[in-house]
């Protein structure tokens, strides 16, 4: 009876002949091989510094392996398979590297022998048509491609997402793999093949590269992991096509070319450019922004960073008091107004307020506006007590020390912000839909530039209320598989919009009884202040879609009556008083 570990050494020997002189798709020798473990499982690995890589199923390619039972010792071993064969793999490597495979036949297996995790099953055939609500319909709003249900088929009247360009005059395709200080190009034909790739810095003379790159192959069409930046801006200038990938679509094109997990810079972008060209016709081209919207959209959203900052240091502020002077935090209630601020800088220690005595403290509150029949005694009663329980001298020193330089940034960021808001109302005035936007209730004059800045001008980017409502993010995501039903929040949204929708759609239940009639509805079947919100946002921006579309304000009592009309449930329930 032979020996098993002689055939297995003997198997090992002449896979190390086959192997020799050769190299890899990415032109590393094939050196010796280690065999995986298992006696009579032919599939060899070699060790990676960090990982493990398997030789005999490449990067790009999937290789079909055969279990102990389907695959005697003495079989021959299978090639590998090539899953992109009609991108004329061989060509579309590094100049110097040769690849090989087969097309594959039918569908290819996981390069893991007989995966736990997968169970197999048989594909159904198309069914009927799936009932779907309008709120959990899955649809991905643009930039992303709608899944529609098997059965229906592709959508018929669905407008070509490119239109600023037709898709077959497009000559070359190229992935953008940016970064901070460097960027990684590759071009390939409508072949497939790889007739660029370019590294060059982020800087005047890196750019001035890339346009004569540019200058070299006409009509140049460009995906990038982004849409928005110096990067984009730079694209933008240089006249090229450009189509935005969504981050987590990258990563998924990229898995597609490298199943094993392998990244590169090179990898990332010949995966982006062969994705544009197999998946680009589905893909919306990146318009130039109007200069007044996109001033105002960075403005208000620079905005929203600095309050965002502030918040930050009234914390540590508050911090810092809590440490040696209780009696302010005791005193004052709102700390995002500057009245408290110029407490503390008035009055840093509790000394220093004991010293100055009830007829200084009464001049401070009507000075700052804050003398109050009802709050006045106790305001004036923590001012005496608040020696009697504050920090050490030492820590008294030191914190008080950071609470005065707190307060004036704080200060000074205040007043960058008063000049962010005077300019912002300034461009608000200049745009042409002003008006509409000023007349949605609860907006005001804070938040009615950051929807207008959100959503711009242009009425061709979103062709329904729900493809608006999934930008935004207050449409739900749907997952259903066989009998598996289920509804999530949606996250891969624009987080500025929702913000500010968030906002308003709160506001709005002071200036408009069925929006506080619908909130409360909610909180009685349970839901949560946040989901109440998400759902009144919901309505709104089907409302103001409509208004955008047809450049009209918002009407109350159009509005109820096309409510009366419908037979609205809203208006038969009486609004109870908001705690």
């Amino acid at each position: 009876m032979p020996n098993p570990k002689a055939k297995l050494l003997d198997r090992v020997r002449e896979v190390r002949h086959e192997l020799k002189g050769k190299r890899s798709c990415y032109g590393i020798p094939l050196s010796p091989l280690v065999p995986r473990g298992e006696r009579g499982k032919y599939c060899f690995w070699r060790a990676y510094p960090g990982r493990r890589s398997c030789l005999a199923c490449p990067d790009t390619l999937s290789k079909v392996i055969h279990g102990r039972a389907e695959l005697a010792l003495g079989a021959e071993r299978s090639e590998a398979v090539n899953n992109f064969a009609e991108m004329n793999f061989e060509s579309n490597l590094r100049p110097g590297n040769n690849g090989s495979g087969r097309k594959a036949r039918g569908r290819t297996r996981s390069a893991c022998p007989n995966p736990t995790r997968i169970k197999p099953r048989t594909p159904a055939d198309l069914g009927a048509f799936i009932k779907k609500s309008e709120r959990t319909t899955p649809q991905e709003g643009h930039r992303i491609r709608t899944t529609h249900d098997k059965g229906q088929g592709p959508c018929a009247n669905k407008k070509p997402m490119n239109e600023t360009v037709r898709w077959e005059t497009i000559t070359y395709y190229a992935g953008f793999d940016w970064a901070k200080d460097h960027h990684d190009v590759v071009i390939v034909n409508p072949q497939g093949k790889i007739v660029k790739d370019l590294t060059f810095e982020h800087s005047a003379e890196g750019w001035a590269k890339w346009k004569e790159l540019v200058a070299a192959y006409a009509l140049l069409a460009v995906a990038i992991e982004t849409n928005q930046g110096a990067a984009i801006e730079q694209l933008l200038e240089s006249g090229v096509i450009v189509y935005p990938v969504n981050p987590k679509s990258a990563e998924r094109y990229r898995d597609r070319k490298a199943p094993s997990g392998t990244k590169t810079d090179f990898l990332d972008a010949w995966s982006l450019a062969d994705a544009l060209r197999v998946d680009g016709h589905g893909w919306r081209a990146l318009k130039p922004l109007d200069p007044l919207i996109q001033e105002l959209r960075l403005l208000c959203r620079d905005e929203v960073d600095l309050i965002a900052k502030r918040t930050e240091l009234v914390n540590q502020l508050q911090a810092a008091l809590h440490e040696y002077y209780p009696a302010a935090l005791q005193a004052f209630e709102d700390w995002t107004a500057t009245p408290s601020w110029n407490f503390v800088q008035q009055f840093p220690t509790p000394q220093l307020l004991r010293q100055a005595g009830r007829r200084k403290w009464e001049k401070f509150l009507h000075v700052h506006h804050l003398y109050r029949p009802e709050l006045n005694e106790k305001r004036l009663e923590i001012f005496a007590k608040a020696h009697e329980f504050c920090g050490p001298a030492a820590v008294t020193r030191a914190k008080s020390r950071l609470a005065l330089a707190l307060v004036k940034l704080l200060n000074a960021l205040e007043n960058q912000l008063e000049d962010y808001r005077k300019e912002i109302r300034r461009l608000f005035n200049e745009h042409p839909d002003h008006e509409l936007f000023g007349s949605l209730p609860g907006a005001g004059e804070k938040l009615a530039p950051r929807l207008l800045s959100e959503l711009g001008s242009d009425r061709s980017l979103f062709d329904s209320a729900q493809a608006l409502q999934c930008y935004v993010g207050t449409a739900p995501v749907s997952f259903e598989s066989g009998q598996v039903r289920q509804v999530y929040v949606r996250f891969m949204c624009n987080k500025s919009f929702r913000h500010a929708v968030h906002l308003w759609a709160d506001l709005s239940r002071k200036f408009c009884s069925w929006a506080q009639v619908y909130y409360q509805q909610l909180r009685a079947k349970g839901k949560t202040h946040a989901t109440a919100l998400r759902c009144l946002g919901q309505r709104w921006l089907k409302i103001l879609w409509k208004m955008w579309q047809t450049k009209t304000c918002y009407n109350a009592d159009f509005h109820m009556a096309n409510q009366l009309k419908h037979g609205s449930w809203v208006l038969s329930v009486k609004p109870s008083k908001s705690k």
